[in-house]
């Protein structure tokens, strides 16, 4: 019997929850079809601050290397609003994503039929789109700081402080994931469309001349190009006409956000951080740690139980096991199971609110 290693790291606020629900339905199709799975629990976020005073151990680093993939929660809340900026929960993202040379983040969002009615965007049945972001440069990981500036300001003071975060791409970081956009792209319609800032940002430039360089390699693939404003209104607009976008890490940080609630839900996104092949992937969902909910059962468990179907396909190789999962979501979504995110979109009297557990036993008997 094959035996995977997963490094779990459950975080904060709703985290553990969604996280244990991902590892009950990791465990239930690993029985089915006859692989074993070695579960090792390590803390990231604001769980590690209480407890180690940083958000990032090297424990927790070397642990999730040596491992076949990594099955994330969420991290952050209010709590730790206050600490240094370089001690903050989301540093630990960071670290992961750096450490462990994840420079690739798929996030799909995919309309269920079943949950159509929830899409703010009306009349909306189709949607089917793979966002893949940058995730290792760009803004987030460019010079950061602060200045005090001789200026006058307006309340007379003649000291200002003024910060910076600085964009930087090299081409090396741009081709790689542009090679990824157009791959996805031949597997699926065969449409691309490259989001960008090229009018303003030279960065952007740069991203637009690679993009073209490399087109012609991919012939079958219809190649354009969007400003970022401009995408973010044609998401509204005509969603159901994108098939794989590719862009920076800031940028696809917030329009991936802006498609998962057009699906209806945030709650129902799994994504998926991946680097060079052989390298541990990091899947998570792309919900927040919500710790105004946690603890409640109101928690969506889908995401984290779509993101560890991705975790199978993508690091593991078990297609058949990751197919079952995604078809015991549907089954159990045709049923009327809905947790509280979803629970209003159908008069339907055969619709029932569940809580996290409960939802997440509807899915495992259905595998």
């Amino acid at each position: 019997m094959r035996e995977f290693k997963i490094a779990v790291v459950a975080g904060d606020g709703i985290g553990p929850e969604v996280t244990e629900s991902a590892v009950t339905i990791l465990q239930r199709v690993a029985d089915k079809c006859e692989f074993s799975l070695k579960f090792t629990d390590y803390k990231a976020g604001g769980c590690s601050i209480d407890e180690f005073g940083v958000p990032l151990t090297q424990e927790a680093i070397d642990g999730c290397k040596a491992s076949d993939a990594v099955l994330l929660g969420a991290v952050g809340g209010p709590k730790w609003d206050s600490v240094d900026s370089s001690l903050r929960p989301e540093r630990a993202l960071l670290g992961l994503r750096a450490s462990l040379g994840l420079y690739s983040n798929l996030r799909p969002a995919l309309m269920f039929p079943q949950l159509a009615g929830a899409s703010p965007v009306k009349g909306l049945t189709e949607m089917d789109i793979l966002i893949v972001r940058e995730l290792t440069g760009g803004i987030y990981f460019g010079k950061h700081g602060r200045s005090v500036q001789e200026d006058l300001l307006s309340d007379g003071n003649r000291k200002g402080v003024t910060a910076f975060d600085t964009e930087e791409y090299s081409e090396g970081e741009i081709r790689r994931i542009l090679e990824q956009g157009f791959r996805y792209a031949m597997g699926r319609r065969k449409k691309l469309t490259v989001v960008d800032k090229a009018n303003v940002l030279e960065t952007s430039r740069l991203w637009r001349e690679i993009a073209n360089e490399m087109a012609p390699s991919y012939p079958e693939v219809e190649l354009d190009f969007l400003y970022v404003d401009n995408c973010s209104m044609q998401l509204i607009n005509r969603p159901s006409s994108f098939d794989v976008i590719v862009t920076s890490n800031m940028f696809g940080d917030i329009l991936s956000d802006e498609a998962g609630m057009i699906t209806g839900s945030i709650g129902m996104l799994p994504s998926a951080s991946l680097g060079k092949p052989g390298t541990p992937g990091m899947y998570e969902p792309v919900h927040g740690s919500a710790p105004d909910i946690a603890g409640t059962g109101k928690a969506n468990p889908i995401a984290a139980i779509l993101s560890a179907s991705m975790l199978l396909r993508w690091s593991l190789g078990m297609q058949q096991a990751s197919d079952m999962i995604e078809n015991a979501v549907r089954s159990a979504l045709s049923d009327g199971f809905r947790t509280a995110d979803i629970s209003g979109i159908d008069k339907n009297a055969a619709i029932r609110e569940v809580s996290t557990s409960k939802m997440t036993a509807a899915i495992a008997e259905r595998i």
